[in-house]
C-alpha cells in the first residue's frame, strides 16, 4: 500500500472525506453475523471512517494505515467521541502475515473491512494472508463509498476532470476501485483464495456538495507532493471555479457497494 497522504491531505480527509451509510454497516453486521464480544480489522483505515462508527458495535477494532497522520487524525477522532476499543496501528497490506503472527489462534478475527483503498494494495496476496485470521463464519468486506469526484456522469464533473486533467498535466483514468470490472477482478480474486458465499450489495443515495466539500474532496485525494501549497492554493480555487458550472451546490449520486465473502 502506497503512503503520501500526510499532513494537509490528512487533514482534508478527516474534514471533508463522507462516512458510510449506517444501513451499509447493518448490512455487514448481518452477512458476517457481528456481535459485541467480536474484533474487526479496518485495513487501510484512514482517518477512521468505519473503525468508528463499527466501535461502537463490537468488542473491538484494530485500525492500521500506513500513514501516522491518519493515524494521529483517527485517535483524536476516537477521543472526541469516547471511543477507547479501538487499537491504531502504522502498518500496509504488506503487514497482515506479522499481524497475524501477532494475533494467534486466540483471538480471531470476525471481519476485515477495506473502505476505498483496496487500489492501493495487492489484492491476491492480501486475501490469501487474511483467509487463516477469521473465526466461523467471518471474512471479507470491500467497500467504494462513490465514483471519485472527477469520474461522475455530470456536467460539473466532466468539467472538473478537464480542469485536473489540465492543471496536473496527466490523463484521470483510475475509477479508484470503484468501476464494475473492479468488483468483478475483486470478487474473483476471493474466489481464488478461498473465500466462499462472495456477493456484493450496492446502496445508492444523492448528496449536494458545497465548493468548499469539492476542494475539501479533492485535496484529500491529491498526494501530499502534489498538492498546491498553502501560498498556491488560493489561486487554485480560484481556477477551479471559473471551470466548473455557476451554481453553489454540485449535485452527486453516491452508489456505496459493499463485497463479502466467507474464510469458510
Amino acid at each position: 500500500m502506497t503512503a503520501g497522504f500526510s499532513g494537509d491531505v490528512a487533514e482534508h480527509y478527516a474534514r471533508f472525506r463522507r462516512g458510510y451509510p449506517e444501513r451499509v454497516l447493518d448490512t455487514l453486521q448481518e452477512y458476517f453475523s457481528l456481535t459485541p464480544a467480536d474484533s474487526v480489522l479496518d485495513l487501510g483505515c484512514g482517518t477512521g471512517q468505519l473503525a468508528l462508527p463499527f466501535a461502537r458495535r463490537v468488542r473491538s477494532v484494530l485500525g492500521m494505515d500506513p500513514e501516522p497522520d491518519m493515524l494521529r487524525l483517527a485517535r483524536e477522532r476516537a477521543g472526541e467521541q469516547g471511543l477507547a476499543n479501538v487499537t491504531w496501528v502504522l502498518g500496509a497490506d504488506t503487514d497482515v502475515p506479522a499481524l497475524g503472527a501477532l494475533l494467534g489462534q486466540a483471538s480471531p478475527l470476525a471481519m476485515a473491512v477495506v473502505g476505498q483503498a483496496l487500489h492501493w494494495m495487492r489484492p491476491d496476496a492480501l486475501f490469501r494472508d487474511l483467509r487463516p485470521l477469521f473465526r466461523t463464519g467471518g471474512g471479507i468486506a470491500v467497500l467504494a463509498n462513490g465514483a471519485p469526484l472527477w469520474q461522475q456522469d455530470s456536467v460539473w464533473s466532466g468539467a472538473l476532470r478537464g480542469f485536473l486533467e489540465e492543471y496536473f498535466d496527466t490523463e484521470l483514468t483510475s475509477s479508484c476501485g470503484t468501476a464494475e470490472q473492479d468488483l468483478i477482478r475483486y470478487a474473483e480474486a476471493l474466489g481464488e483464495a478461498g473465500f466462499s458465499d462472495v456477493r456484493s450489495t450496492a446502496h445508492s443515495y444523492t448528496d449536494e456538495l458545497t465548493f468548499e466539500q469539492v476542494v475539501g474532496g479533492l485535496c484529500s485525494a491529491v498526494p501530499a507532493e502534489l498538492l498546491p501549497t498553502a501560498e498556491r492554493r488560493p489561486a487554485f480555487e480560484h481556477r477551479l471555479r471559473k471551470a466548473l458550472p455557476p451554481g453553489e451546490l454540485f449535485p452527486e449520486q453516491v452508489r456505496v457497494s459493499a463485497l463479502v465473502g466467507r474464510a469458510g
